[in-house]
């Protein structure tokens, strides 16, 4: 009679552990190999027969908007999480020259304070484009991101003091992203934040 609970026990340990997988695979999500190679992601070469982005006649083909938010969640988890290490040599390409400068003077008066910022990356719960439009040359499209992301700022003494390193929240940004049209690079660069 004990040998038949012994199983029941197994088996439905092995249900627990198989549940919690799926829950954190749901959660997590999977890493498909494509996690690194932003650039090549996020840079939207068309066809020479079929543009990936016709902004002239106002439209965006529907292929155009699931490659173009693919590209820039990849873009944004990488801006995000090198901003947070300090390493903005790695993202230069992805940052216009203001954002990238104003990234610089964040770090740098973070560096002065020796405060350290912890960033875990949790996922993107939605990415949507709000508006795409062409300014003379260049095109602009404005996509809002709503993440979660558990992130605090410690001090020198390793002290925290602002956020919760225990805590994930929802950070609603509003990002814009540009390319010249007449440009043979086919990468798209980040223009602007809003939080």
């Amino acid at each position: 009679m004990s040998y038949s609970f012994e199983y029941i026990d197994i088996i439905l340990l092995a249900m627990i552990a198989g549940f919690i997988f799926l829950r954190l695979r749901g959660i997590l999500g999977k890493k498909t190999g494509f996690e690194e190679d932003v650039e090549s992601s996020f840079a939207h070469e068309a066809p020479p027969s079929k543009p990936i982005v016709n902004l002239n006649a106002s439209t965006f083909d529907e292929n155009a908007k699931k490659e173009f938010v693919k590209g820039a969640k990849i873009a944004y988890e990488t801006i995000i999480t090198n901003f947070a290490k300090g390493t903005l040599k790695d993202i230069k390409t992805l940052l216009d020259k203001s954002v990238y400068q104003q990234f610089e003077d964040a770090i740098k008066d973070r560096q002065s304070k020796k405060h350290s910022s912890e960033t875990t990356f949790i996922g993107i719960s939605s990415a949507e484009i709000k508006q795409h439009e062409q300014n003379k040359n260049m095109l602009e499209v404005t996509i809002e991101f709503v993440s979660e992301i558990i992130s605090c700022v410690k001090d020198k003494d390793d002290k925290v003091i602002a956020g919760d390193p225990e805590k994930i929240k929802k950070v609603l940004d509003t990002w814009k992203f540009s390319k010249d049209s007449r440009s043979s690079n086919p990468n798209w660069l980040l223009i602007d934040t809003q939080a």
